[in-house]
């Protein structure tokens, strides 16, 4: 009995007494540091492709080639942003993310090689390599963004991570604006603006070693995440990423990840048939800048208090399909009247005329990054854990890479743009009623699938949370 006794009493006296944490380590461990350096991330990365996709083209005089190479990137994306999210779980965010910020530059190096010297191979050998970094980063960065921020936070913390992704787009076109802006004719970019943005993307790299990985992450109060990577298989988070496609949260939501974003296809055609060179690096600026204005604008509202989510997920939706449909409305109009015009329009800022055919270009960009602050917070609405958001961004990128292929591909191909614009407005008109019917499934408050099955195996549990989900998770818990 003794011995008995004294143990306890000599294992409590070896214990040592925790270090206090100093504020330096709290501040480089907490989700809005990591937020940052993910939103510093995307900005050298998608942030400068934005900034060169935007201006039209890749900057080239025609559209096909950097077509066909998007539809490549995007068509390994279908398959690879769902493997990299399953591959997350069992090996880490961090790793992914490092992945991730490789492939982006020899795409960029491939359009100065294919400016320059008309070298068209390497621009399909960039799109695979870019593919496969969009793949893991995509996968990653969004996770990061959401898991990592408190409930209360993610409509800020989306904010912060997709607007400084744009900031990769306001300095690379600012640097092509300045490098083009004599041009008052149709074209291609300076080979010299890619220079500058690829160095921009070789950054991309060092941002990643900064982040922390989840178990790591201070959160202000107290609240700790357990290591995602521990007691992990690949083929268990297999099962878990498939019952999340059947859960009905997620299967309304494919529609709008898949058309929503179609018309950005038909944009790059429109600047590179209807405008001058610097009237295109003027587009891809304020694309940015109304990009920019949407982040902060609905980062701020979805944290409001004003409404609660399921009120505040309806109304947003309702608002972007009135916009959306009256926007495509008013572009058919400019696309006949452009296609029509004799002799062949060129769309320059000392032009008469140029504000109409412009804005309809920025107020697109405005209600794309809209769409994707929208689809982000509405998956954090309904998911809390930060395995599950891993897995369900990883599920949303696919889809959305899904169209993006699509598109690209019919872009490549030497379709009137007429067309290609009446597909992007029906494959938005298709999303509209399966996005409305996701939005009345938006709870109050997400639900933390784990932590919810292994607190309540009750039948209240099966009404919270869709069946295959759970099945999925209990079968991982064992």
């Amino acid at each position: 009995m003794s011995d008995k006794i004294v143990e306890p009493e000599i294992e409590h006296a070896t214990e040592a007494p925790k270090k206090p944490i100093s504020r330096f380590t709290r501040w480089y461990r907490s989700p809005l540091f990591n937020v940052i350096i993910v939103g510093l991330i995307s900005f050298t990365q998608p942030g400068i492709w934005n900034a060169l996709n935007n201006v039209g083209a890749g900057g080239q005089q025609e559209p096909y080639l950097v077509n066909g190479a998007n539809s490549l990137t995007f068509g390994i994306m279908v398959f690879g942003c769902s493997l990299f999210a399953i591959l997350a779980n069992k090996f880490g965010l961090k790793n992914v993310l490092i992945l991730g910020t490789i492939g982006y530059a020899p795409y960029s190096a491939s359009l100065y090689v294919n400016n320059r010297y008309g070298i068209e191979w390497f621009v399909l050998f960039g799109g695979a390599t870019c593919g496969i970094a969009a793949s893991a980063l995509w996968a990653s960065e969004g996770a990061i963004a959401l898991g990592y921020a408190d409930v209360h936070n993610r409509g800020k913390f989306t904010g912060i991570w997709l607007g400084l992704r744009e900031l990769g787009q306001l300095i690379g076109s600012s640097i092509q604006l300045s490098l083009n802006y004599k041009s008052g004719q149709r074209g291609k970019v300076g080979y010299t603006t890619y220079l500058v943005l690829i160095a921009l993307q070789c950054l991309g790299l060092p941002l990643a070693l900064l982040i922390s990985p989840p178990q790591k992450v201070i959160h202000r109060d107290g609240r700790k995440i357990a290591d995602p990577t521990k007691n992990k298989a690949v083929v268990k988070e297999a099962r878990r990423w498939f019952a999340l496609l059947k859960d009905k949260r997620f299967f309304l939501l494919i529609p709008v990840m898949i058309g929503f974003n179609w018309n950005n296809t038909y944009q790059g055609i429109y600047l590179t048939r209807y405008f001058s060179v610097r009237a295109r690096t003027l587009g891809a600026l304020t694309s940015g800048i109304a990009a920019t204005a949407a982040n902060i604008f609905w980062g701020w509202f979805y944290d409001t208090k004003f409404f609660s989510r399921p009120a505040l997920a309806k109304i947003t939706w309702s608002i972007f399909s009135v916009l959306m449909l009256a926007l495509f409305g008013w572009q058919v109009a400019n696309e006949k009247m452009y296609a029509e015009a004799v002799p062949k329009v060129t769309l320059d800022w000392a032009n008469p005329g140029f504000g109409r055919g412009f804005a309809a270009n920025v107020l697109f960009r405005f209600m794309n990054e809209s769409h994707y602050m929208f689809v982000y917070w509405i998956l954090g609405a309904f998911f809390d854990d930060i395995e599950t958001l891993t897995l369900a961004v990883g599920l949303l990128r696919s889809f959305e890479s899904v169209g993006s292929c699509l598109s690209f591909g019919i872009g490549a191909a030497k379709i009137k743009p007429m067309v290609n614009l009446i597909i992007a407005f029906v494959m938005f008109t298709i999303t509209i009623p399966s996005t409305f019917a996701a939005t009345l499934l938006v709870p109050e408050r997400p639900v933390d699938e784990r932590k919810a099955l292994l607190d309540d195996g009750s039948e209240e549990l099966g009404k919270r949370v869709d069946g295959g989900v759970v099945d999925a998770l209990r079968r991982d818990s064992v």
